[in-house]
């Protein structure tokens, strides 16, 4: 093995390729599964924390039988806020951007603009902010994500289905990165 990229071969790159993928099909998915766990701390003025909201959008997803992406979207939509709630969308989205389509992507990115629909206007914004991306060819499946699943996520009686549930759909797209950066 190299001690300086410089000196690396063939075999070395070899190696350390088959390495990262033996890596990322174990460490990505469980590091995603943990951070979910983590968003139980996190409630921020809602009736339900924001674990019990993210399980709540991707049970909708799930029983509206939308593909695994889909499904990790909604559950994932807020896993920035264990960073930054006003950057939350951006974050999460790039936290998933290496693993789904770019509908998703930039539907998670925007998802706020297109929450302030239900809010904005009690905050002294536009509500109407999602209309600025109407021509962009993934503002349907964000009305989807938000709409249907996102906004309607907030009960905390709500039967969602467990956090463990959703481990085979997580291990699935986190395991397979569709690109690489």
């Amino acid at each position: 093995m190299f001690t300086n990229m410089v000196e690396g071969t063939a075999e070395d790159w070899g190696h350390i390729a088959r390495e990262h993928g033996t890596h990322q099909k174990s460490a990505a998915p469980r590091q995603i599964m943990e951070s979910l766990a983590r968003l139980d701390a996190i409630e921020v003025g809602f009736a339900a924390s924001q674990l019990g909201h993210s399980l709540m959008a991707a049970t909708l997803a799930r029983r509206a039988g939308a593909p695994d992406e889909e499904i990790v979207a909604a559950l994932c939509h807020d896993l920035g806020k264990l960073m930054s709630i006003p950057n939350h969308g951006a974050i999460a989205a790039e936290i998933l951007k290496p693993y789904v389509r770019d509908d998703i992507y930039h539907a998670v990115k925007h998802h706020q603009a297109f929450q302030g629909r239900y809010y904005y206007e009690y905050m002294g914004q536009s509500p109407t902010m999602r209309e600025d991306f109407r021509s962009e060819p993934w503002f349907a499946f964000a009305e989807k994500l938000v709409d249907e699943w996102d906004a309607p996520a907030f009960d905390p009686d709500f039967p969602a289905d467990s956090l463990a549930s959703f481990e085979p759909e997580v291990t699935r797209v986190f395991s397979a990165p569709k690109r690489i950066f």
